[in-house]
């Protein structure tokens, strides 16, 4: 796959708006083994329009959740021989596109910016030592401490978010595959919430091999995978 793809299982313990403004910041634990990990999710895109897509579904019911509660802690990595855990916008039918909205990452006043939207899951993750399950790329581990969190060694998780439909960039375009998308699932007591983003950037019409954008969509296809925001 082109990235490194697979899913965190861990505590969330804290968190913090990162330096550059465009990501969240969560400190995660392991039980077991107190390993630290960072996860780093987007709030804002580098690329135009910056305010990045998102969906919060409440109550989730999907067949991940049966494959992964008996899952070990950690980061587990996700290939062909266990694509039934991974999670793709397109292929997956765990949502509506349609039903994503844009919102900015920072905007003075109450509940209408995409890191209060976050972090207020993440803190009742916290007050209620919920399981977070992060779906993305590994990073590290790193010879030096983490930036936020000054553990060492750095080691986390990022590219949390939609990671297909990427085309004019080559930077972002080599990360393009299928079952491979990232994104958040919370198991609280009494339920699973799950945190949905992406980019505005990013086509919902892909090849089914490579994720790549396909240059030309059937009717059926742009009705279904191509969001347009007014």
């Amino acid at each position: 796959m082109p990235i490194k793809y697979g899913v965190l299982k861990a505590i969330p313990k804290e968190f913090k708006l990162g330096k550059d403004d465009q990501h969240l910041e969560v400190l995660m634990e392991v039980s077991h083994s107190k390993e630290k990990f960072r996860l780093a999710i987007n709030i804002q895109s580098q690329d135009w329009p910056s305010e990045v897509l998102y969906l919060i579904g409440e109550n989730f019911n999907s067949s991940q959740i049966t494959h992964l509660q008996g899952m070990t802690e950690g980061f587990t990595g996700i290939n062909k021989n266990n694509r039934e855990i991974a999670l793709d916008y397109v292929r997956g039918g765990l949502f509506n596109p349609k039903q994503m909205t844009p919102l900015p990452n920072i905007k003075p006043g109450p509940d209408n910016d995409l890191y209060e939207k976050l972090t207020d899951y993440v803190q009742k993750a916290i007050d209620e030592e919920a399981v977070i399950y992060a779906y993305g790329e590994r990073f590290g581990p790193e010879h030096k401490e983490d930036e936020y969190f000054h553990f060492k060694p750095g080691n986390g998780v990022h590219d949390i978010h939609m990671n297909q439909g990427n085309s004019g960039n080559p930077k972002w375009e080599k990360d393009n595959g299928v079952w491979q998308d990232g994104g958040l699932l919370i198991q609280f007591k009494d339920r699973w919430v799950a945190l949905f983003l992406a980019f505005q950037s990013q086509s919902w019409c892909t090849n089914d091999d490579t994720g790549y954008t396909l240059k030309v969509c059937s009717h059926e296809e742009h009705e279904h995978k191509n969001i347009v925001h007014s």
